[in-house]
């Protein structure tokens, strides 16, 4: 590779996290990149994980439904750990040049992944890979080593409201 691989991270509150990433997945796909998306405390069957599969890219994520992790009882917490990281060991063991760790920040925070596992992902990265963090509030040493920040905020939002999340623009 001819390029220097980098860290992005995209955090906070607001809404697009999610959708910045998966644009980058878009562009990277569309330049011929192997890219490999991880979701996070999510089953993989939100709108963007289809195309994205039809491009080529392998995307990954915890089967069943998606539930809370404060909903989760600790049997529950376990299995999804346990999961998580099998499905970045898993993502780690396949060639890329673009990995997506969708919701890292938030499975890190809610002791639903592997720190080591997660930091090796990040930044024991192979020569010339990019790797994309997301989340609410991410680790101290996630901004300490980012390369790219972009931290989103909320102003305003329907959900604030009591508007349920709409196929095909929230999920």
């Amino acid at each position: 590779m001819d390029r220097p691989g980098m860290l992005h991270l995209y955090w906070g509150d607001g809404k697009g996290k999610t959708t910045a990433a998966m644009g980058l997945a878009l562009r990277a796909l569309g330049r011929g990149w192997r890219v490999t998306v991880v979701q996070f405390l999510k089953d993989g069957t939100s709108g963007e994980t289809e195309p994205l599969r039809q491009l080529g890219a392998r995307v990954l994520a915890c089967p069943g439904p998606a539930k809370f992790s404060w909903e989760m009882t600790p049997a529950e917490r376990e299995r999804t750990r346990a999961a998580q990281d099998a499905l970045l060991e898993e993502a780690l063991s396949l060639p890329c040049d673009l990995l997506v760790l969708d919701e890292a920040c938030g499975a890190l925070e809610a002791g639903l992944l592997d720190e080591a596992l997660l930091k090796r992902a990040a930044l024991d990265r192979p020569a010339g890979r990019e790797v994309v963090l997301t989340g609410r509030t991410p680790a101290p040493w996630m901004e300490e080593r980012a390369d790219y920040i972009t931290r989103m905020e909320g102003v305003r939002h329907p959900f604030d409201g009591g508007a349920p999340a709409r196929r095909g623009i929230e999920y």
